[in-house]
């Protein structure tokens, strides 16, 4: 049987919804490890995480089951779904490519400025204090800040240094599961439009 069949796109949009559930149990996964060991203190941040990967979950079980039972109704809004997903995640992945540095340090201090818990782990993993300058009169979670004088630089410096390319890392990832989801809205099209070889010949889907 040719690929772009019945049986072959019903495997290749199962096959992408099995990935989908691979990359939210992962996405759980990690962000449950995260937490459990401290690395990251941040209910927000964690709570995120977990929440894209059960959407990502839900999404991947609705398309799962489209494709299994051939169900019209599931592979519509699973293509609906998907397909505002890979305008959202389009935007943001480019979004990611494009920005400037002052840009980048503009959102980096946006960032900072919303979470002290977010602060104390950054302090805490690059061991550095403050943003913009070393707060000497304020506390710090870094190891540096106990020395005597503090050798703490600031954390703007060292976040800056990964900054671009941790945005060019994701933008990039971002990108290239934009296009699997616009394959995957393609698939589930396609399927939606195909006759079931096991059923009646005459019946129209």
């Amino acid at each position: 049987m040719v690929c772009g069949g019945f049986v072959c796109t019903k495997n290749a949009l199962s096959a992408l919804n099995v990935l989908y559930v691979l990359v939210s149990l992962l996405l759980i996964g990690v962000a449950a490890w995260g937490k459990w060991f401290d690395l990251v203190s941040s209910i927000r941040v964690v709570a995120g995480v977990i929440g894209v990967g059960i959407f990502l979950l839900l999404v991947a079980f609705v398309g799962l089951c489209g494709a299994l039972k051939h169900h019209q109704v599931l592979l519509f809004f699973y293509m609906i779904i998907l397909f505002i997903v890979f305008v959202m995640q389009f935007s943001v992945s480019c979004a990611c490519l494009s920005l400037n540095k002052e840009q980048q340090n503009h959102l980096l201090e946006a960032g900072w400025n919303r979470s002290e818990a977010t602060q104390r782990d950054v302090e805490k993993t690059l061991n550095c204090c403050g943003f913009n300058s070393v707060p000497l009169n304020d506390s710090c979670a870094a190891s540096c800040f106990n020395a005597v004088p503090p050798t703490c630089t600031t954390c703007s410096s060292t976040i800056q240094q990964a900054a671009g390319e941790v945005l060019r890392f994701v933008g990039g990832i971002g990108l290239f599961f934009s296009f699997t989801e616009i394959l995957g809205v393609w698939l589930a099209h396609r399927y939606r439009n195909l006759k079931d070889p096991r059923s009646n010949p005459g019946a129209f889907l």
